[in-house]
């Protein structure tokens, strides 16, 4: 089989415009993820020692499933978007860290829209601003995914209502470890 190029990984990448939050489009679920999981979400807090607070939320059946972790930059003296992402996973005791890798491929120079991936090509994930994402932005990262060796076929999309919910309403569903198990395409 042939070696597989190097993956492109974006230089340079503004944390501070990073931050906030970004609505999942689609990814590649991994076999924990609940299948009905919707207004899946990420919201990126930059924290004062330059570490990312992280916190997962997705809805499923009308309840909050989220997960909190921590990223932050593998190499601290590399330009490269290439981001480990820290969880510490309640349901087992003792509370163990789990960590991941979080490599921002593509963003757009408003920040908007992102594609991000791991070097396993095993999780992908479409990031946007807004809970829609234009069907030929749509298309162009999945060429670009494809480009850079993954199996886009496996590309789920996530549903997204017109008005997403707000803040922590809805009851609590703490049983976040597919988020981090999706993190390891386990």
């Amino acid at each position: 089989m042939a070696t597989k190029k190097a993956m492109e990984v974006v230089k340079g990448l503004d944390l501070q415009r990073y931050m906030g939050r970004w609505y999942e489009i689609a990814s590649v679920p991994s076999r924990f993820q609940p299948k009905n999981g919707e207004n899946t979400r990420a919201t990126y807090t930059l924290k004062d020692d330059g570490t990312v607070n992280v916190l997962n939320e997705t809805w499923t059946d009308g309840k909050r499933g989220f997960i909190e972790g921590t990223a932050y930059k593998a190499d601290p003296n590399s330009d490269e978007a290439k981001l480990k992402v820290k969880f510490y996973v309640p349901p087992f005791l003792p509370i163990i860290p789990v960590t991941g890798d979080y490599w921002v491929l593509f963003i757009d120079e408003d920040y908007q829209y992102a594609l991000i991936g791991q070097p396993s090509r095993n999780s992908l994930w479409i990031l946007s601003r807004r809970p829609h994402l234009d069907e030929e932005i749509y298309n162009q990262m999945l060429q670009r995914a494809a480009d850079e060796g993954y199996d886009v076929s496996k590309l789920h999309k996530t549903r997204q209502s017109e008005s997403p919910p707000e803040g922590d309403e809805g009851p609590k569903d703490t049983k976040g470890t597919w988020w981090f198990k999706s993190m390891f395409g386990r």
